[in-house]
């Protein structure tokens, strides 16, 4: 029987995984839904011991649905959610919940982190923002001293789920990017940022590039995972990459310009670098890429497709696809009803951990269905600043791929066309985003294979923006500008 490939992607919401053939054809896919913990204002926490319970049980969904095929694998690649900080006892176990991207309360210790490391932003890609990984530990050097004493290893989600298939401790470019304490240029852990949040190399993972071999599924995890535990040469795992990495393998942006439009949880617009390329005053993430001597700009969103579950859910709607139709089928252009989608603050271009999300123009006429389109027009206004970020960096956005759960709507990939003013193209299977970009990361370290394997799926679509809507979206994306800067005194207060 032909070789498999297993992609796991350990998201925030949910964790998913696909079953590949050595064709690249999707066999089979599965996810479960996850929880998150919001034990105070503005924080957000997870229990690293869910995603691995999550895991065990999302794959044997696979296995019953895949059959004989995923007993076939020859390799796993990871995924997982970036930023979130995992801290390990000497005894390998969790010291206390994981610290989430979207974790806002580490504000205080940006300030002084980048005044402790001069030119920290670029060293680090960007600046210290407080969802990041490396405040973090300086807010629990000050504010839970007793867990940072017995701190043994500072790990990323996914290489926690790596821990318990591989015993190692690993961690890849990508995601070790996103943690703030990677030299990005080097690829190598940046002592002075280390030592400024009071940590040494000693408690980091090591280092690896996504696509290398970097481990092996020990006997004990592939029993439990229903694998081959006496296949020859073992099951390898991947090197592995965070989310927004592994999105861009699996669309195959590999190479300097390729651009895509991430809609999951939250948002990126991504654009592949051939050199390392920091602008931290545009508030644009530089980071190292999934594939060697590779690099990536990112605006990043900390507000995606999680807006349009927050308005179903607000307006008591338990099936959001048709919660869209019906706006879809209602859309007659743009509209004055805006909203601000700061949920859970934002990153690009604000850095403002306080923003949050408004709905602004309300009248007596309003529909179920204008509310709808405003939240969806408001995530395109807000990927239309990314856009204006990224040009500032030195990076102009010709077109662009969508990918990710919010990919599925033809309507709202309409809009963020028009919004943007670029051609958009939507992928057969975009949906499957980093899992499938794990997939091809397993692959490659089990064959040796590079960025060829990265190849763009089929086109399904590619969506022109509408002409006749570019005035009134520049006018909507220019009051959307003013209506942040009239609120943000009020949302420090």
């Amino acid at each position: 029987m032909t070789e498999t490939f297993l992609g796991i992607d350990i998201g925030t919401s949910a964790v998913k995984a696909v079953l590949v053939d050595t064709g690249q054809r999707l066999l089979a896919s599965e996810s479960r839904p996850m929880p998150t913990a919001r034990p105070r204002p503005g924080w957000s926490e997870q229990d690293p011991e869910l995603w691995w319970r999550t895991v065990v049980a999302v794959l044997a969904d696979l296995r019953d649905k895949a059959g004989a095929p995923y007993r076939s694998v020859a390799a796993i690649g990871l995924s997982g959610q970036m930023h979130g900080a995992v801290l390990l006892g000497a005894d390998d176990r969790p010291l206390r919940p994981a610290i989430l991207w979207n974790d806002a309360r580490a504000t205080a210790e940006c300030r002084d982190l980048e005044a402790a490391v001069p030119g920290f932003g670029r060293i680090a890609g960007v600046g210290a923002m407080p969802g990041l990984t490396a405040p973090k530990l300086l807010w629990l050097q000050r504010h839970e001293p007793d867990v940072f004493a017995r701190i043994a290893c500072v790990m990323l989600p996914k290489d926690y789920v790596r821990l318990q298939l591989t015993g190692e401790k690993l961690t890849d470019m990508s995601d070790a990017a996103g943690a703030l304490f990677l030299d990005e240029a080097a690829r190598t852990w940046s002592a002075p940022i280390l030592a400024a949040c009071g940590l040494g190399e000693h408690q980091m993972p090591a280092l690896t590039e996504s696509p290398a071999a970097a481990g092996r599924l020990t006997r004990a995890a592939a029993e439990v995972l229903g694998l081959d535990a006496d296949r020859p040469g073992g099951i390898v795992v991947a090197g592995g990459a965070g989310d927004a990495a592994a999105g861009a393998l699996g669309v195959g942006a590999v190479t300097g310009g390729d651009a895509f439009i991430s809609l999951g949880t939250s948002a990126q617009l991504f654009v592949t670098t051939d050199s390392y390329r920091p602008a931290p005053e545009t508030v644009v993430h530089a980071f190292a890429h999934a594939m060697p001597a590779t690099w990536y700009q990112m605006g990043a969103m900390l507000n995606g497709a999680s807006c349009v579950g927050f308005i179903a859910r607000l307006l008591g709607a338990d099936d959001v696809d048709a919660l869209v139709a019906r706006s879809a089928d209602a859309y007659a252009g743009p509209q004055r009803l805006l909203f601000l989608p700061y949920l859970v603050g934002e990153r690009t271009p604000h850095d403002d951990p306080d923003a949050r999300g408004v709905l602004f123009g309300l009248d007596p006429a309003t529909t179920q269905e204008a509310a709808v389109q405003a939240v969806l027009e408001g995530v395109a206004y807000s990927l239309a600043e990314a856009r204006d970020c990224l040009a500032a960096a030195g990076t102009d956005l010709g077109h662009a791929a969508i990918i990710g759960g919010g990919a599925r709507s033809p309507f709202w990939t309409r809009i963020i066309a028009s919004v943007l003013g670029v051609p958009i193209v939507r992928y057969r299977g975009g949906e499957t985003g980093p899992a499938f970009g794990a997939a091809r990361l397993a692959r490659m370290a089990a064959t040796g294979e590079g960025a060829e394997v990265c190849t763009k799926p089929e086109v399904e679509a590619v969506v022109e923006p509408d002409p006749a809507f570019r005035d009134a979206y520049a006018e909507g994306l220019a009051r959307y500008k003013r209506l942040y800067r009239a609120l943000r005194p009020e949302f420090r207060a």
